[in-house]
């Protein structure tokens, strides 16, 4: 095993836990009813946002009693790092958008630049309505300028958490629960 490992399963014994298993599994439950009650009857395009997207996306899409497509994009600004500037598109979706009712799905809301380049995006290409669900918001201020969730599953304080999706430093997206670094826990850049 390397230091590397090593220093992550410190980080994840010595993490805090906001949201157990079980009461993440209920916001989906409860996402996924409220997103059916809201598109169940526009032939959606569920639009999962890698990699943060992936479990997240696919608890809802599994939730799902009516008729949804499914394709993925993938866009980030933090590739292997706590944050960047520059958006890089490494996947655009595969299906046409334009005159569909599009459901973009991510793991988390937190400033939302990405959110918001995306959901742009999704309009610049045709898409008669954009939606967007995630499974956790941060609360504070720093918020894109007008960014908002359609969907939200949990929220949580401003701290640097992981699992469901959520990485630290690229691992821990397969923790069942969701985790705050712990505040003593110098975060790496």
């Amino acid at each position: 095993m390397s230091s590397d490992t090593d220093s992550i399963r410190a980080v994840q014994q010595q993490a805090d836990c906001l949201f157990s298993r079980a009461e993440v599994e209920q916001a989906l439950d409860r996402l996924a009813g409220d997103i059916e009650q809201e598109l169940g009857d526009r032939d959606p395009l569920l639009l999962c946002v890698m990699t943060g997207g992936l479990v997240p996306a696919a608890g809802l899409f599994t939730r799902m009693e009516f008729p949804v497509q499914l394709d993925y994009l993938h866009a980030t600004r933090y590739q292997g790092t706590v944050g960047g500037s520059e958006l890089k598109w490494i996947t655009m979706p595969s299906r046409p958008l334009q005159g569909r009712t599009v459901l973009v799905v991510d793991d988390i809301l937190d400033e939302g630049l990405t959110l918001a380049a995306i959901l742009e995006y999704c309009r610049e290409q045709g898409a008669s309505d954009v939606y967007s669900a995630v499974l956790v918001e941060k609360l504070h201020a720093r918020k894109h300028a007008g960014l908002q969730a359609d969907f939200v599953g949990l929220q949580v304080e401003d701290r640097y958490v992981f699992g469901y999706g959520m990485d630290y430093h690229g691992y821990l997206r397969n923790v069942k629960g969701i985790y705050a670094v712990a505040e003593d826990e110098p975060t790496k850049s």
